[in-house]
């Protein structure tokens, strides 16, 4: 037979675990009187805890000492395990002991007394960043928006919670300030062009100067002045401005290459010029050395015989001149025919018949011939005269 279908005597009542009576709908259970039965069966009094051998009894129906230590061992489980909490690698942990600050936690895993200490954390490793941007007046009167990026960490976590309401916005408004008042003493033209780094160094100084009264817990990396902009109205005629000046710049750099890179051939050029010049005067001045010693050996012959002395310079004279010439004409008195003697078309002849069996081009003894007309012009007078005529390449 069912638990629930109704029988014989009242065995069916205690078989049915909501006490429903006879036939009637089955309806849900009832929840106080669960957890009596509960309580009851642990030992805190109710309908579970009577009846039985060894079993205890409650006056009033009251939780039992047992019970008590149950429930206060249960907590104090749960309140040390719950005191346990972790730190992570690049945070550091702020212990505050009833809302008081007690002390510093490195990264790990970390306990502490539950409701009478509580923990805060902070990234001390990373870098953050903020940035600071607005239309801003320079010193001249114009009108320029510059976005300035802040990079900084957290170095004391205590300063950075507690000194200051909010750290990161102080800093925010410090940065402003300071870029601000940097803009306000700089001129237009050198926040868009030259002047950039002179702001950045200028308004990165100032910052810290003005932020290191407030303890706030950070430390300035590093800022970056972006690229600042003029109004919509001038932005065209301040972009060719800064397009010239960067033209400037390159053709600077230009200039000096090629001077990096002529100069040192110029000054070999130079000193060059100058050994040669050097060489030239002392070669000069040798000749000439040399002539002087020469007149000077001759000088004496020629006041012991000066006809004859005279003579032979006359001759070396003309074979020095006639060695150095290919053309020569002789004019014979007496005769309309000149003999032309073509000898740069011999010597060109003879050059291009070279390796072959040509017979050399015989040479003419003009000195021998000029002294044998010397000779009969001074015995026989009215006599062929002859003269030579140098030619110097002009027909």
């Amino acid at each position: 037979m069912a638990w629930n279908q109704p029988g014989n005597g009242n065995n069916n009542d205690d078989r049915d675990p909501w006490k429903n009576q006879g036939g009637r709908d089955q309806g849900p259970p009832d929840l106080d009187e669960a957890v009596r039965n509960l309580l009851g069966k642990l030992g805190f009094g109710g309908k579970g805890g009577n009846g039985g051998k060894g079993g205890s009894r409650t006056s009033g129906g009251g939780i039992g000492g047992k019970g008590i230590g149950l429930i206060v061992g249960l907590a104090l489980i749960v309140w040390f395990v719950a005191g346990f909490y972790t730190v992570k690698e690049a945070e550091r942990g702020v212990v505050l002991r009833f809302g008081q600050y007690s002390n510093l936690v490195e990264s790990g895993l970390h306990w502490r007394p539950l409701f009478i200490d509580t923990v805060e954390t902070v990234d001390v490793n990373n870098v953050k960043s903020q940035q600071s941007n607005g239309f801003m007046l320079t010193q001249d009167e114009n009108v320029v928006r510059v976005e300035l990026d802040v990079q900084y960490r957290v170095i004391n976590p205590r300063d950075y919670l507690y000194a200051v309401e909010n750290a990161d916005r102080s800093l925010a408004q410090a940065t402003d300030s300071a870029l601000r008042y940097v803009v306000g003493h700089t001129t237009m033209d050198e926040v868009l062009t030259v002047g950039r780094e002179n702001v950045r160094a200028n308004t990165l100084e100032m910052l810290e100067n003005m932020i290191q009264p407030y303890n706030l817990g950070l430390q300035i990396v590093d800022i970056n002045l972006l690229p600042a902009r003029p109004p919509e109205a001038v932005k065209d005629a301040f972009d060719d401005a800064i397009s010239a000046q960067e033209d400037e710049e390159r053709f600077i750099r230009e200039a000096e290459a090629y001077a990096r890179q002529v100069e040192p051939l110029a000054r070999g050029q130079v000193r060059r010029l100058m050994q040669e010049a050097q060489a030239y005067r002392e070669q000069i001045v040798l000749e000439a050395q040399g002539e002087v010693a020469r007149f000077n050996e001759l000088l004496p012959q020629y006041q012991a015989a000066p006809v004859v002395t005279r003579e032979r310079i006359y001759l070396d004279t003309l074979e020095d001149i006639y060695a150095r010439t290919s053309k020569v004409m002789v004019d014979v008195e007496g005769s309309n025919n000149m003999l032309y003697l073509p000898l740069d078309k011999i010597l060109q002849h003879q050059r291009g018949s070279s390796g072959t069996n040509s017979q050399p081009v015989p040479k003419l003894n003009l000195s021998d011939n000029l002294q044998q007309d010397s000779g009969n012009s001074t015995t026989n007078s009215g006599s062929a005269r002859t003269s030579s005529r140098y030619n110097d390449g002009r027909g």
